[in-house]
Formats: C-alpha cells, structure tokens, sequence
C-alpha cells in the first residue's frame, strides 16, 4: 500500500503538513482550528496539569509506531481530535484500534512518535493512573460495574474524592456533588433505576452505568470501545442519544462496528487499517472510498 496515497483526504495532508513544519505551521495558524501539536503551548504559561486546547486540539498523535514481536501494530500513525469532538474510529480487526486507545491512556508505549492530551501535556510522561486523573477517561467493550451495589453507590464510588479508609467510612455527598450525581443519572437514563443492584440491570444499562460512573471524574476526554456491542435497537438509539448529549461538553473518540450507530452520531468517521489512517472524512466519504471497501466494508 502506497503510505501517500493514503493520506489524500483534506485533514489529513493539513495534519502532516503540520509533522513536517510543526513549528512554522503552529505560528502561521494560531487560533484556528486545524492548528496543532505539541509546541503549541510554548509561546504561553500554562499550569502544570491544565489541557492547553488554545490551539483547537485536545489529542495529539504524531507519527506513533508500537511493535509486538515484530509485528507493527501501530505504523507512523498520526491523529488529531478537537475540543469536543465525537470522532468514530472504524476499521477491520487488527487494524490497532485498542492498541491506540492502549497508548493513549498509558497502558502501551510505542517505540516512536509523540502522543499529547492538549498543546502542552506529553501523555508519555504519565503512567496509566496519573493519566486518568488529568482527564481521560476508558471505557472498554464489556461493562465493568460493583453488580452487588446499587446504581446509586456505584455513582457515589466514582466520585474524585480522597479514597482512604477514613475519609470513605465518613464520606456525605455535599449539595455540590449530590446535583452532579442527580445531573449524571439523567443523563444516561437511570433516574428510576438509582436503587436498583447494578446486577439487575440490562446490559445497556450497565454500559450507560459505567458511562456515568467516567462522567463522575468530569473527563475532557472519553476513550469508547464498541459502547453499543450486545444492545437492544431500543437502548442503541438511546446511547446515540446519550452520546449527542455529551458532544461538545467532552471530547469523545468511539470505536465501533455498528454502522448505523456511527451515521446516526458521527461528523468525521477516521478508518484504521495496518495500524495506519487509510481514509477520513463523513462516513458516506469513507463508505465509497474504494480502499476502505476493499479492506473493510466489502468483507
């Protein structure tokens, strides 16, 4: 496969424009939205910690490569989200989709390239916990919820609060938490189910629980892995809303096989294939790129 040919679509020849010239690029487009990366940051103080997004990106990764036994997972993989976003991830399997999400959130390092969360933070630096706390926030295929507790605990539990023995066996939710705690519940549809043993519940609503038990660490960015995979049409449809809902309040990255899922929640669908981007752009865009067909949608 022909590495150039792959990267015809508009944001992705302004991205490596971008690799190339990082420097020169991020001074000629301060303020605009295709701008980028991690010398974004240099020309301001920032505090240590804060996403900087100045530059209109919250994840940046830039010629990423991981390989695993001599197999290339990742290959010179470079990809851009911005500041609430919903971007969806498809491609065939193998294509690195969890290997990405893997680098993202700490638990894998690549061999080479650059992965940064905002303009200024190097997510490289950071172990898989620490990542966490700065704000990103993983949800994986299966949902992973306390099932003997109730919908409520469960909630209560994900709270950033101090997690000592002491300060939980005292804990009392404050006005402030128990209207974030009230907010989140209807967000992900469970306001009538709050007492109810997480174990009771349906498998979309263990996902929707889950969702928002990472609501409850108020992430900037949500990492989502086939968030639809076992469901109902009925609970599909109402994660497609719940997902709409958080757009613009956080940046969300979906990876996902269900295409009536991504055309009903996606503006931009970026395709994985050997661990590289081969085609992006709106799904009717990838679905009749001739690549994609070939490699995924035709299978």
């Amino acid at each position: 496969m022909d590495g150039t040919q792959t990267m015809t679509p508009d944001l992705l020849e302004q991205g490596a424009q971008r690799v190339q010239a990082r420097l020169a690029a991020l001074a000629e487009s301060s303020g605009q939205t295709e701008s980028g990366g991690r010398a974004a940051g240099f020309s301001r103080i920032n505090t240590p910690g804060e996403v900087d997004v100045t530059h209109g990106r919250i994840l940046y990764l830039d010629n990423v490569s991981v390989s695993f036994d001599g197999f290339k997972a990742i290959n010179a993989l470079s990809l851009d989200i911005a500041p609430g976003e919903l971007r969806c991830i498809i491609g065939p399997n193998g294509a690195g989709k969890t290997t990405m999400m893997d680098i993202i959130t700490g638990k894998t390092r690549p061999d080479s390239g650059t992965v940064f969360f905002g303009s200024t933070i190097d997510l490289l630096r950071y172990t898989e916990p620490q990542i966490a706390q700065l704000g990103i926030g993983r949800k994986f295929q299966k949902p992973t919820v306390f099932e003997q507790l109730t919908v409520f605990e469960n909630l209560e539990l994900a709270l950033k609060t101090h997690k000592g023995v002491r300060a939980s066996m005292f804990f009392r939710l404050d006005s402030a938490q128990s209207d974030r705690l009230a907010e989140v519940l209807d967000t992900i549809h469970l306001r009538d189910d709050v007492a109810r043993l997480a174990g009771t519940l349906s498998h979309g609503q263990k996902q929707w629980l889950e969702i928002g038990m990472l609501l409850m660490q108020d992430p900037k960015l949500l990492l989502l892995d086939e968030p639809v995979a076992g469901m109902t049409d009925e609970e599909t449809e109402r994660t497609a809303e719940l997902f709409l809902s958080l757009k613009g309040k956080h940046s969300l990255l979906v990876v996902e096989h269900d295409m009536g899922f991504i055309n009903t929640i996606s503006d931009i669908v970026t395709v994985l294939c050997d661990g590289a981007v081969l085609a992006q752009g709106s799904l009717a865009q990838v679905q009749a790129d001739a690549r994609v067909i070939d490699v995924y949608l035709g299978r």
